[in-house]
Protein backbone atom coordinates (compact mmCIF):
# COMPACT_ATOMS: atom_id res chain seq x y z
CA UNK A 1 0.00 0.00 0.00
CA UNK A 2 1.33 3.69 -0.71
CA UNK A 3 2.97 5.39 2.01
CA UNK A 4 1.71 8.76 3.13
CA UNK A 5 3.34 10.87 5.59
CA UNK A 6 1.32 14.10 7.10
CA UNK A 7 2.69 17.46 7.85
CA UNK A 8 0.25 19.56 10.58
CA UNK A 9 2.31 22.97 10.50
CA UNK A 10 0.59 24.46 13.84
CA UNK A 11 1.07 27.35 15.81
CA UNK A 12 -0.93 27.37 19.59
CA UNK A 13 -4.47 26.46 19.63
CA UNK A 14 -3.45 23.07 21.26
CA UNK A 15 -7.39 22.15 21.13
CA UNK A 16 -7.59 22.28 17.52
CA UNK A 17 -4.61 19.97 17.12
CA UNK A 18 -5.92 17.67 19.13
CA UNK A 19 -8.89 17.34 17.52
CA UNK A 20 -7.30 16.83 14.31
CA UNK A 21 -4.60 14.36 15.30
CA UNK A 22 -7.58 12.49 17.07
CA UNK A 23 -9.09 12.57 13.46
CA UNK A 24 -5.92 10.99 11.67
CA UNK A 25 -6.07 8.23 14.41
CA UNK A 26 -9.60 7.51 12.90
CA UNK A 27 -8.58 7.33 9.23
CA UNK A 28 -9.60 4.16 7.02
CA UNK A 29 -6.33 4.58 5.10
CA UNK A 30 -3.22 3.50 7.32
CA UNK A 31 -0.82 6.24 7.85
CA UNK A 32 2.89 5.70 7.87
CA UNK A 33 3.96 8.94 10.10
CA UNK A 34 2.27 12.59 11.05
CA UNK A 35 4.45 15.34 11.75
CA UNK A 36 3.87 18.24 13.64
CA UNK A 37 6.37 21.53 12.44
CA UNK A 38 5.47 23.64 15.92
CA UNK A 39 6.28 27.23 14.81
CA UNK A 40 7.39 28.27 18.32
CA UNK A 41 3.99 27.71 20.37
CA UNK A 42 3.73 28.77 23.90
CA UNK A 43 1.10 26.90 24.99
CA UNK A 44 0.87 22.66 24.84
CA UNK A 45 0.88 22.23 21.57
CA UNK A 46 4.13 20.30 21.16
CA UNK A 47 2.96 18.20 24.15
CA UNK A 48 0.04 17.38 22.78
CA UNK A 49 1.59 16.11 19.71
CA UNK A 50 3.40 13.84 21.29
CA UNK A 51 1.47 12.50 23.18
CA UNK A 52 -0.69 11.74 20.21
CA UNK A 53 2.17 9.42 18.80
CA UNK A 54 3.23 12.54 16.34
CA UNK A 55 7.18 13.29 15.76
CA UNK A 56 7.92 16.82 16.56
CA UNK A 57 9.59 19.78 14.87
CA UNK A 58 10.38 22.40 17.08
CA UNK A 59 10.95 25.40 15.60
CA UNK A 60 10.87 27.97 18.52
CA UNK A 61 9.86 30.67 16.65
CA UNK A 62 6.64 31.64 13.82
CA UNK A 63 8.75 31.36 11.23
CA UNK A 64 5.43 31.57 8.73
CA UNK A 65 3.16 28.99 7.29
CA UNK A 66 5.71 28.05 4.04
CA UNK A 67 8.90 27.74 6.43
CA UNK A 68 6.87 25.19 8.55
CA UNK A 69 5.36 23.13 5.68
CA UNK A 70 9.28 23.13 4.24
CA UNK A 71 10.94 21.72 7.51
CA UNK A 72 8.21 18.79 7.07
CA UNK A 73 8.88 17.98 3.76
CA UNK A 74 12.34 17.68 4.29
CA UNK A 75 12.08 15.44 7.61
CA UNK A 76 9.39 13.48 5.71
CA UNK A 77 11.85 13.51 2.50
CA UNK A 78 14.33 11.62 5.16
CA UNK A 79 12.93 8.74 4.99
CA UNK A 80 12.93 6.50 2.33
CA UNK A 81 10.13 4.86 0.69
CA UNK A 82 7.70 8.29 1.53
CA UNK A 83 5.53 8.15 -1.82
CA UNK A 84 2.82 11.03 -0.77
CA UNK A 85 2.77 13.92 1.95
CA UNK A 86 -0.26 15.53 3.27
CA UNK A 87 -0.42 18.69 4.44
CA UNK A 88 -2.69 19.93 6.82
CA UNK A 89 -4.03 22.74 8.77
CA UNK A 90 -4.25 22.44 12.64
CA UNK A 91 -8.37 24.13 12.14
CA UNK A 92 -9.21 21.25 9.88
CA UNK A 93 -11.41 18.19 10.93
CA UNK A 94 -11.46 15.21 8.70
CA UNK A 95 -14.16 12.57 8.15
CA UNK A 96 -12.81 8.96 8.59
CA UNK A 97 -12.49 8.08 4.98
CA UNK A 98 -11.14 11.47 3.77
CA UNK A 99 -7.48 9.96 3.24
CA UNK A 100 -8.95 6.90 1.36
CA UNK A 101 -11.33 8.20 -0.41
CA UNK A 102 -8.35 10.71 -1.94
CA UNK A 103 -6.20 8.00 -2.42
CA UNK A 104 -8.15 5.80 -3.99
CA UNK A 105 -9.04 8.55 -6.64
CA UNK A 106 -5.82 10.32 -7.46
CA UNK A 107 -4.64 7.94 -10.10
CA UNK A 108 -2.22 9.85 -12.31
CA UNK A 109 -2.52 13.20 -10.67
CA UNK A 110 0.32 15.03 -9.08
CA UNK A 111 -1.80 16.26 -5.92
CA UNK A 112 -5.33 16.24 -5.05
CA UNK A 113 -7.50 18.35 -2.52
CA UNK A 114 -10.92 17.45 -1.32
CA UNK A 115 -14.66 19.20 -0.61
CA UNK A 116 -13.70 21.52 2.30
CA UNK A 117 -17.05 22.37 4.04
CA UNK A 118 -17.74 25.42 6.69
CA UNK A 119 -16.67 23.66 9.96
CA UNK A 120 -19.85 25.91 11.82
CA UNK A 121 -22.11 24.63 9.10
CA UNK A 122 -21.96 21.88 7.41
CA UNK A 123 -23.88 22.27 4.82
CA UNK A 124 -22.17 25.02 3.22
CA UNK A 125 -18.79 25.20 1.32
CA UNK A 126 -15.82 26.79 2.41
CA UNK A 127 -13.64 25.93 -0.62
CA UNK A 128 -12.82 23.34 -3.00
CA UNK A 129 -10.10 24.40 -5.02
CA UNK A 130 -8.47 27.38 -6.13
CA UNK A 131 -8.32 29.92 -9.18
CA UNK A 132 -6.87 32.77 -9.55
CA UNK A 133 -7.73 36.00 -11.96
CA UNK A 134 -5.75 37.91 -14.32
CA UNK A 135 -5.66 40.69 -11.68
CA UNK A 136 -3.58 39.00 -9.25
CA UNK A 137 -6.75 37.73 -6.71
CA UNK A 138 -7.35 34.33 -5.85
CA UNK A 139 -10.96 32.80 -5.09
CA UNK A 140 -11.23 29.72 -2.73
CA UNK A 141 -13.85 28.24 -5.31
CA UNK A 142 -17.46 27.61 -3.85
CA UNK A 143 -16.78 29.79 -0.59
CA UNK A 144 -19.53 30.98 0.92
CA UNK A 145 -22.05 28.82 -1.51
CA UNK A 146 -24.41 26.05 -0.13
CA UNK A 147 -23.36 22.30 -0.97
CA UNK A 148 -25.22 21.41 -4.17
CA UNK A 149 -24.36 18.87 -6.99
CA UNK A 150 -22.09 21.16 -8.60
CA UNK A 151 -19.55 20.82 -6.18
CA UNK A 152 -19.86 17.07 -6.27
CA UNK A 153 -17.73 16.34 -9.94
CA UNK A 154 -14.60 15.32 -10.04
CA UNK A 155 -11.99 17.82 -12.11
CA UNK A 156 -8.96 18.36 -12.89
CA UNK A 157 -7.29 21.40 -10.95
CA UNK A 158 -4.07 23.85 -11.28
CA UNK A 159 -4.22 25.36 -7.62
CA UNK A 160 -4.67 22.84 -4.33
CA UNK A 161 -4.94 24.99 -1.19
CA UNK A 162 -2.54 23.79 1.52
CA UNK A 163 -5.24 23.46 3.58
CA UNK A 164 -5.96 19.83 3.66
CA UNK A 165 -3.98 17.83 0.36
CA UNK A 166 -2.16 15.28 -0.27
CA UNK A 167 1.01 15.51 -2.87
CA UNK A 168 3.25 13.16 -4.79
CA UNK A 169 7.08 13.08 -2.71
CA UNK A 170 8.38 13.40 -6.09
CA UNK A 171 6.57 16.53 -6.87
CA UNK A 172 8.54 18.62 -4.35
CA UNK A 173 11.92 17.63 -6.29
CA UNK A 174 10.40 18.51 -9.30
CA UNK A 175 8.69 22.13 -8.33
CA UNK A 176 10.58 22.90 -5.43
CA UNK A 177 9.56 24.06 -1.87
CA UNK A 178 7.02 26.54 -0.67
CA UNK A 179 8.48 30.10 -1.29
CA UNK A 180 8.99 31.36 2.45
CA UNK A 181 9.19 35.42 1.13
CA UNK A 182 5.40 34.21 1.20
CA UNK A 183 5.42 33.52 5.11
CA UNK A 184 1.59 32.70 5.14
CA UNK A 185 -1.28 32.88 2.54
CA UNK A 186 -1.09 32.68 -1.36
CA UNK A 187 1.96 30.33 -0.75
CA UNK A 188 -0.15 27.97 -2.02
CA UNK A 189 -1.34 29.28 -5.22
CA UNK A 190 2.12 30.30 -5.81
CA UNK A 191 3.61 26.90 -5.55
CA UNK A 192 0.43 25.39 -7.81
CA UNK A 193 1.22 28.40 -10.59
CA UNK A 194 4.50 26.81 -10.34
CA UNK A 195 3.43 22.84 -11.16
CA UNK A 196 1.31 24.12 -13.91
CA UNK A 197 4.11 25.91 -15.79
CA UNK A 198 5.61 22.54 -15.41
CA UNK A 199 2.14 20.94 -16.80
CA UNK A 200 1.86 18.95 -13.63
CA UNK A 201 -1.90 18.90 -12.69
CA UNK A 202 -4.07 17.60 -9.53
CA UNK A 203 -7.11 16.20 -8.79
CA UNK A 204 -10.59 17.69 -6.97
CA UNK A 205 -11.94 14.54 -5.26
CA UNK A 206 -15.27 15.54 -3.61
CA UNK A 207 -16.02 12.25 -1.74
CA UNK A 208 -13.10 13.29 0.36
CA UNK A 209 -14.64 15.49 3.17
CA UNK A 210 -13.06 17.78 5.44
CA UNK A 211 -14.19 20.91 7.64
CA UNK A 212 -12.52 23.65 8.53
CA UNK A 213 -12.68 26.59 10.73
CA UNK A 214 -10.97 29.27 8.40
CA UNK A 215 -8.32 31.01 9.79
CA UNK A 216 -8.70 30.32 13.24
CA UNK A 217 -5.80 31.24 14.67
CA UNK A 218 -5.76 35.36 14.03
CA UNK A 219 -9.20 35.75 11.92
CA UNK A 220 -9.63 36.21 8.69
CA UNK A 221 -9.72 39.74 8.99
CA UNK A 222 -7.09 40.19 11.37
CA UNK A 223 -4.71 43.25 10.31
CA UNK A 224 -1.75 40.86 9.94
CA UNK A 225 -3.81 38.19 8.18
CA UNK A 226 -5.05 40.71 5.65
CA UNK A 227 -1.63 42.54 5.25
CA UNK A 228 -0.14 39.61 4.25
CA UNK A 229 -2.73 38.92 2.15
CA UNK A 230 -2.45 42.12 0.47
CA UNK A 231 1.40 41.73 -0.02
CA UNK A 232 1.47 38.41 -1.38
CA UNK A 233 -0.85 39.39 -4.25
CA UNK A 234 1.73 41.61 -5.41
CA UNK A 235 4.62 38.94 -4.77
CA UNK A 236 2.84 36.75 -7.10
CA UNK A 237 2.18 39.52 -10.38
CA UNK A 238 6.30 39.82 -9.30
CA UNK A 239 7.15 36.22 -9.76
CA UNK A 240 4.77 35.10 -12.65
CA UNK A 241 3.73 37.47 -14.73
CA UNK A 242 5.51 38.38 -17.62
CA UNK A 243 8.06 41.07 -18.68
CA UNK A 244 5.06 43.32 -20.53
CA UNK A 245 2.45 42.57 -17.72
CA UNK A 246 1.70 46.03 -17.19
CA UNK A 247 0.24 46.39 -20.82
CA UNK A 248 -1.19 43.15 -20.95
CA UNK A 249 -2.50 42.78 -17.07
CA UNK A 250 -1.96 45.72 -15.64
CA UNK A 251 -5.80 47.31 -15.80
CA UNK A 252 -6.94 44.03 -14.22
CA UNK A 253 -4.36 44.11 -11.39
CA UNK A 254 -5.19 48.06 -10.81
CA UNK A 255 -9.33 46.70 -10.74
CA UNK A 256 -8.98 43.65 -8.66
CA UNK A 257 -6.31 45.20 -6.38
CA UNK A 258 -8.33 47.94 -5.90
CA UNK A 259 -11.63 46.54 -5.59
CA UNK A 260 -9.97 43.87 -2.71
CA UNK A 261 -8.99 47.05 -0.92
CA UNK A 262 -12.36 48.19 -0.37
CA UNK A 263 -13.27 44.73 0.92
CA UNK A 264 -10.91 45.13 3.80
CA UNK A 265 -11.89 48.59 4.61
CA UNK A 266 -15.68 46.87 4.84
CA UNK A 267 -13.56 44.50 7.22
CA UNK A 268 -11.70 46.98 9.31
CA UNK A 269 -9.16 45.97 7.86
CA UNK A 270 -8.10 48.58 5.92
CA UNK A 271 -4.54 49.63 7.85
CA UNK A 272 -3.54 45.97 6.70
CA UNK A 273 -4.30 46.29 3.22
CA UNK A 274 -1.92 49.17 2.47
CA UNK A 275 0.50 48.40 4.61
CA UNK A 276 0.99 45.08 2.42
CA UNK A 277 0.77 47.05 -0.74
CA UNK A 278 3.37 49.33 0.39
CA UNK A 279 5.93 46.25 1.48
CA UNK A 280 4.84 44.37 -1.66
CA UNK A 281 5.52 47.51 -3.80
CA UNK A 282 9.11 47.63 -2.24
CA UNK A 283 9.99 44.01 -2.95
CA UNK A 284 8.61 43.55 -5.75
CA UNK A 285 11.79 43.79 -8.50
CA UNK A 286 14.04 41.87 -5.63
CA UNK A 287 10.96 38.99 -6.17
CA UNK A 288 10.98 39.11 -10.12
CA UNK A 289 15.08 39.05 -9.31
CA UNK A 290 14.59 35.91 -7.44
CA UNK A 291 12.10 34.43 -9.85
CA UNK A 292 14.45 35.15 -13.01
CA UNK A 293 17.33 33.54 -10.95
CA UNK A 294 15.28 30.34 -10.58
CA UNK A 295 15.17 30.88 -6.74
CA UNK A 296 12.42 28.85 -4.65
CA UNK A 297 11.99 25.99 -7.23
CA UNK A 298 13.48 23.37 -8.74
CA UNK A 299 14.04 25.12 -12.02
CA UNK A 300 12.71 22.77 -14.47
CA UNK A 301 11.27 24.81 -17.66
CA UNK A 302 8.00 25.97 -17.92
CA UNK A 303 6.16 24.10 -20.84
CA UNK A 304 3.02 26.32 -20.41
CA UNK A 305 3.05 29.55 -21.40
CA UNK A 306 1.26 31.91 -18.47
CA UNK A 307 -1.40 33.49 -20.37
CA UNK A 308 -2.87 29.94 -20.55
CA UNK A 309 -2.62 29.40 -17.15
CA UNK A 310 -4.07 32.51 -16.29
CA UNK A 311 -6.99 32.88 -18.48
CA UNK A 312 -7.88 28.97 -17.33
CA UNK A 313 -8.25 30.58 -13.87
CA UNK A 314 -10.18 33.85 -14.78
CA UNK A 315 -12.47 31.27 -16.80
CA UNK A 316 -13.04 29.21 -13.81
CA UNK A 317 -14.01 32.06 -11.56
CA UNK A 318 -16.42 33.26 -14.36
CA UNK A 319 -18.72 30.02 -14.62
CA UNK A 320 -18.33 28.94 -11.27
CA UNK A 321 -19.75 32.60 -10.07
CA UNK A 322 -22.50 32.39 -12.88
CA UNK A 323 -23.68 29.23 -12.12
CA UNK A 324 -23.74 30.03 -7.93
CA UNK A 325 -24.48 33.96 -8.21
CA UNK A 326 -21.68 36.49 -8.40
CA UNK A 327 -20.21 37.87 -5.18
CA UNK A 328 -20.05 41.69 -5.58
CA UNK A 329 -16.57 41.63 -5.63
CA UNK A 330 -16.10 39.17 -8.80
CA UNK A 331 -19.34 41.21 -10.23
CA UNK A 332 -17.54 44.41 -9.97
CA UNK A 333 -14.65 43.17 -11.63
CA UNK A 334 -15.48 41.57 -13.98
CA UNK A 335 -17.90 44.21 -15.30
CA UNK A 336 -14.76 46.48 -15.08
CA UNK A 337 -12.62 44.25 -16.97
Amino acid sequence: MTRVAVIIPTWNRSSLLARVLADLGRQTYPIERVIVVDNGSTDDSAAVARRAGAEVIALGTNAGFAAAVNRGIGHAGSEAGTEWIAVLNNDVTLEPDWLAQVMAKVGDAWFATGKLLDASAHDRIEGCFDALCRGGCAWRCGHGRLDSELWNQPRSIQLAPFTAAVFRADLFRRVGLLDEQFESYLEDVDFGLRCAELGLSGLYVPEAIAYHAGSATLGRWHRDTVRKIARNQLLLVAKHYPQDWIKRYGWCVLIAQTLWGFVALRHGAFRGYLAGKIEGARGFQAARGRAARGEHSANFPAIVQFSAIIERGEQEIRELQTLTGFDLFWRLYFALT
